[in-house]
């Protein structure tokens, strides 16, 4: 097989741990770490240092189902089919605290920006919303009518959104814990909703083997991707905003251009289903995990001119504004010719198709940059250093709890 072209998204790393099907992954801050959970049960961290040992973080009863770093990296949440949320601290001595208020499997959890709060998503069909800090539930959102799939705030902190089996998406002020809007597009069980890093537009996946975009000021579709043969099982903005992640139980995971509304790369690499991805805090790296038990890191090559800007710190923009850039509509069918082979983990370029020349009308939005924060911190001073007071104080906290 011909080597890859520099630019071409390329297999880094692959990691062997879990003895079940990966659910969920995610970064920390300073890309020196993956998390990883699993119907195993366990929660993995992995060192992207060569020859690190991995941490092995047991306490959930039953399958792991999501996971995600605080803003700082300095904690690590997750959720479990076991109806709780734990909180670590993710050093060798693995040590959590449980959250506990649903009453049926937690399907998802989110770090809002600041840290000082999360959301979570669960099969009771309720979002949570709880204090990191004071490590409490806070209240609850309850419109959806069956399972809730996911659940995530938006960059400023200001709104929520949600994605149910019910085929909704729903859009929630935080404050006034209002539903401000439902988009009812999907046509089957929507697993996967976020925001992009503008503030102004969110993608969803679903089982309806599509993935959709609005801009959650005017509430209209922008685009519309139908190009996997199964369910979209999940998705991942590049932090500059220009590039869509998604994995699916086709085994495949694709790289959608958002400024050209077309597919750039359909990777191989998953024996079975791909259940989960994650671009890192810059971009320059993602991960993804599947059913056949691995958890795979590619490097991303294809956007390396934007790592300068990303990596510099950007304050999310306050209010909904105007943009000057635009994200063009798309209506995107299947392409035909699908086949390749299942057995190349590497990159497969895709022909750009063109599109009609009704579609190439454009929305307003803004393309934000997401507020990475440059710190960074050893792992090794995790528990006597913070830089976030949330931090601190959960670790305070959690020390006079035991």
């Amino acid at each position: 097989m011909a080597a890859p072209c520099p630019e071409d998204p390329s297999l880094e790393r692959h990691f062997k741990g879990h003895r079940d099907a990966v659910t969920c992954v995610d970064f920390s801050l300073n890309t020196k770490q993956l998390a990883s959970g699993s119907m195993d049960s366990c929660l993995m961290i992995w060192h992207m240092k060569p020859q690190s040992r991995a941490y092995r973080f047991a306490g959930h009863k039953d399958a792991v189902t999501c996971v995600n770093f605080s803003p700082s990296g300095h904690l690590l949440a997750s959720g479990s089919r076991d109806k709780t949320v734990r909180i670590w601290i993710p050093n060798v001595k693995g040590e959590s605290t449980v959250f506990r208020a649903h009453t049926a499997t937690v399907r998802s959890v989110h770090f809002c920006s600041d840290g000082q709060s999360f959301v979570t998503a669960s099969d009771d069909k309720t979002v949570k919303v709880w204090s990191t800090h004071r490590q409490k539930f806070l209240f609850s959102l309850s419109q959806h009518i069956n399972w809730v799939r996911c659940a995530r705030f938006s960059p400023d902190g200001r709104l929520i959104v949600s994605a149910s089996d019910d085929k909704t998406v729903k859009l929630w002020d935080k404050t006034s814990r209002e539903c401000v809007h439902s988009y009812c597009e999907h046509g089957g069980f929507v697993t996967y909703v976020d925001f992009h890093p503008s503030g102004t537009c969110i993608a969803a996946a679903g089982m309806d083997n599509t993935v959709k975009v609005w801009d959650v000021r005017t509430h209209r579709l922008l685009q519309h991707y139908q190009l996997h043969s199964a369910a979209v099982n999940a998705l991942s903005f590049h932090p500059s905003g220009n590039y869509l992640l998604t994995a699916s139980s086709d085994s495949t995971l694709k790289i959608l251009d958002l400024m050209e509304g077309r597919l750039l790369y359909t990777l191989h690499g998953h024996q079975g289903p791909a259940t989960t991805v994650a671009f890192s805090r810059t971009g320059e790296y993602f991960a993804s995990g599947g059913s056949d038990e691995q958890v795979m890191v590619w490097k991303s090559n294809f956007d390396v001119v934007d790592y300068g800007e990303v990596t510099k710190v950007h304050r999310p923009p306050a209010t909904l504004a105007t943009s000057s850039r635009n994200l063009p509509e798309v209506d995107f069918p299947v392409p035909p010719g699908r086949g390749r082979s299942q057995e190349s983990v590497q990159s497969q370029p895709q022909e750009p198709i063109s599109m009609p020349q009704t579609l190439t009308s454009t929305l307003e939005h803004i393309v934000g940059q997401l507020d990475v924060l440059t710190q960074e911190c050893t792992w090794e001073v995790l528990l006597c250093v913070s830089s976030s007071e949330c931090d601190s104080n959960f670790v305070r906290n959690w020390h006079q709890r035991e």
